[in-house]
């Protein structure tokens, strides 16, 4: 179910309405959604403007959960995506996405605001995993406060059979300088 605080283009009001009411003052984007100007953007709203694109089937991972989490001000350029249920699609997703077809396992997902988010433990595993540095500097970001958070990603990485899971401990291990 979809926020009484956000707006979607062509649901309530057209998109030449949604970009009038940003220019009055009175709302501002969210992702894909708009939401009212005074409102308190929240983990659950970040969640909740991605409905159209993840529906029921896909989960918001790597970069975009790290955004649903309030670690990155801005949504990426290109949200990713990866199938949370066992059925394949038919269709892949809209171009503008990075989509990973391999299912996640229950256990790695959570409901935010209404659609699937990478947990954070997965989440952090999943950006340290991959060689972009602004992926790594994000993990690091999520971490950076967060002791228990980078220890449990930690102990699930050693517990996966993750692909580049051994740099990414690495780059975690090195993260836990109480450790």
């Amino acid at each position: 179910m979809a926020s009484q605080f956000l707006y979607f283009p062509d649901d309530r009001l057209s998109l030449a309405e949604l970009t009038a009411a940003c220019l009055d003052g009175d709302l501002v984007e969210l992702g894909p959604a708009f939401m009212p100007a005074d409102a308190v953007e929240t983990s659950a709203l970040r969640a909740g403007s991605m409905q159209l694109l993840l529906g029921d089937s896909l989960a918001a991972t790597h970069l975009s959960a790290a955004w649903i989490y309030g670690t990155r001000h801005n949504p990426p350029l290109r949200h990713n995506v990866q199938r949370a249920v066992p059925q394949r699609r038919n269709r892949l997703p809209a171009r503008s996405v990075i989509y990973r077809d391999v299912q996640l396992p229950g256990s790695d997902l959570q409901r935010i605001g209404g659609v699937w988010v990478t947990s954070p433990a997965r989440t952090v595993g999943d950006l340290a995993r991959t060689h972009d540095e602004e992926y790594r500097a994000t993990a690091r970001q999520m971490v950076a406060y967060d002791l228990p958070l980078l220890r449990a990603s930690i102990r699930q990485l050693e517990a996966s059979t993750l692909p580049n899971k051994h740099d990414a401990l690495a780059l975690l291990r090195q993260q836990d300088v109480a450790g």
